[in-house]
């Protein structure tokens, strides 16, 4: 399978929705208690306007015939004057999916590349995500693509 990968756009919006609900089931079957399902994060009208902004720019990878089979949503961060934190740019992925009819032709892979040039070109000083645990086989494939923890996230449910 030849693979793609270019900035998303508004042809491909469909196929991004589709994703979407993909990527909130997974979360959905870990965590119902948090996560609706099936649902999406963003509209049609809002993915548009998302694809026109610069500083939230959004990749899709495709096969031979330009159809999406994943995408890598992200955002230009940079806290600039706090007392604590250094002035870093970071390139914060906010969402990457493979359609689960394309997983295991590396496509993931080949999303996680292209954000990764995309930081070193424009500038960005790392690149950060976050992942919920519930999510083994994500967790298991930024490993092995050289993420490490950042931080941890913790929680504590309160019974009811």
């Amino acid at each position: 399978m030849e693979l793609t990968v270019r900035r998303a756009m508004q042809k491909d919006i469909s196929k991004i929705l589709d994703l979407l609900i993909q990527v909130d089931m997974v979360h959905h079957i870990g965590r119902p208690d948090i996560f609706k399902g099936p649902a999406v994060k963003y509209s049609a009208a809002e993915l548009e306007q998302i694809l026109k902004d610069e500083s939230t720019p959004v990749f899709v990878c495709t096969d031979e015939n330009d159809i999406p089979l994943g995408h890598a949503f992200c955002i230009h961060k940079q806290v600039v004057d706090n007392s604590v934190l250094t002035d870093i740019r970071t390139l914060y992925i906010d969402d990457i999916c493979v359609d689960e009819d394309a997983r295991e032709n590396h496509v993931g892979k080949a999303l996680y590349d292209y954000v990764i040039e995309y930081a070193k070109d424009h500038g960005f000083y790392n690149v950060t995500l976050n992942v919920w645990t519930c999510n083994d086989a994500a967790i298991k494939f930024y490993e092995a693509m050289g993420l490490t923890p950042q931080k941890i996230c913790m929680e504590k449910i309160i019974d009811a």
